[in-house]
């Protein structure tokens, strides 16, 4: 009998990074062309300042989804749910309605808010671990371990 799970999972699509890496080499580019080559980058050029600050952001942009991680660990007390660096939740097994596993319709990656499953948490694929809470609130927790997870969900929820 399984009690625990853990996983980490990471964006790995690599079509996803190619946009990423092009979207950051653009302003990149522009800043070499303009500021070091001095050639203006474009028919309607903006300034240097703001190629800087485009390039800063895209860049930036690109490091978020290269070190995001989205770790999820169970065990017979809580659900914890760590999406770095933007949330870390522990939630008690008490405060659960209801815990299942479900096949859903694509949402986004990342964590989306406002959905039919309430605050969603997923860096790829279309099964999750779908929560509701005694209040009502519900999350959906993104998975590619579906039959270990299950198996966890099934032990837990009898004891």
């Amino acid at each position: 009998m399984k009690n625990q799970f853990k996983e980490e999972q990471k964006f790995t699509q690599w079509w996803l990074l190619l946009m990423l890496i092009v979207i950051t080499l653009i302003p990149i580019y522009g800043c070499y062309q303009q500021i070091v080559l001095d050639r203006k980058f474009g028919d309607k050029p903006i300034s240097d300042k703001g190629l800087v600050i485009a390039a800063i952001v895209s860049f930036g942009i690109l490091l978020l989804f290269l070190f995001s991680k989205l770790k999820t660990s169970i065990d017979g007390k809580e659900i914890r749910i760590n999406f770095f660096p933007f949330t870390n939740k522990v939630i008690q097994w008490n405060e659960v309605k209801s815990a299942k596993l479900i096949t859903y319709n694509f949402v986004g990656y990342g964590i989306r808010l406002f959905t039919k499953y309430g605050t969603v948490y997923n860096t790829k694929g279309n099964k999750g671990l779908a929560i509701e809470f005694k209040n009502g609130k519900k999350i959906l927790v993104g998975t590619q371990k579906t039959e270990e997870l299950k198996e966890v969900v099934q032990n837990v929820c009898k004891m």
